[in-house]
């Protein structure tokens, strides 16, 4: 757990509370991979890290808690969440399903307006300079997030909570801790783009298919990722 003891932690803003803080820098840290999966928190190094008393940390390290980042294991006490391939598997076939199934909805029921606005954020993320350069996709949160703004435009809103709330900051972590794989950014951005067209001809079959073709893509990805770092590990 040390290691979050060398990040930089910065004072927390004018009218944010302490936990508040630690809680948003925490959570940055871990769906970032500057907390691998598998750590264990120790709480005694985190208040000396952000300067709190135990109080507001354990109220932050709950709410972590709730968005599924970190798990209390018996006789372990807390850490980082880290899915096995199975749970890995089901948390895609949840996103596959109903991702494609807000894709539908968004063909339906998203505005001219707000389908331009949804335009405007995939072109900042040909912009960004990490695209540019290949390392990665842009990976903002919320209204800068594709795929958050598709489910919010669904405007299905047991929708909203199980995918923007309930399980997005851990599907957030798994995106972009494999978001630089070679050629995997431009793929992301070229399957964005068709799925917009779909939405935007009001075509809701096609954009459900597109969707799920791209989180069935970006699973597969994954798994040749974990693939290649077993094998590594087995030769070294």
């Amino acid at each position: 757990m040390s290691k979050v003891l060398k990040l930089p932690v910065p004072p927390a803003p004018e009218g944010e509370t302490l936990s508040d803080h630690a809680f948003r820098q925490i959570q940055s840290a871990i769906v970032k991979g500057e907390i691998p999966p598998g750590s264990r928190i120790s709480e005694p190094e985190l208040v000396r890290a952000y300067g709190i008393s135990r109080g507001p940390l354990r109220e932050a390290l709950h709410r972590l808690e709730g968005q599924r980042l970190l798990v209390r294991v018996p006789h372990a006490g807390v850490r980082v969440v880290a899915l096995s391939r199975q749970e890995l598997n089901e948390l895609y076939q949840i996103r596959e399903s109903l991702e494609g199934m807000a894709c539908r909805l968004a063909a339906q029921n998203m505005t001219p307006q707000a389908i331009d606005e949804l335009r405007q954020v995939l072109l900042a993320h040909e912009r960004d300079e990490n695209f540019q350069a290949g390392r990665g996709y842009y990976q903002q949160e919320g209204g800068y997030d594709f795929h958050y703004r598709i489910v919010q435009g669904s405007g299905n809103q047991m929708l909203f909570r199980l995918l923007c709330e309930d399980l997005y900051q851990l599907a957030r972590m798994y995106r972009i801790q494999y978001s630089s794989t070679p050629n995997r950014p431009p793929q992301v951005y070229a399957e964005h783009h068709r799925i917009l067209d779909a939405i935007a001809d009001g075509d809701g079959e096609l954009a459900q298919l597109l969707m799920r073709r791209h989180i069935r893509a970006s699973y597969l990805n994954i798994e040749r990722e974990i693939a290649q770092a077993d094998l590594q590990r087995t030769e070294a």
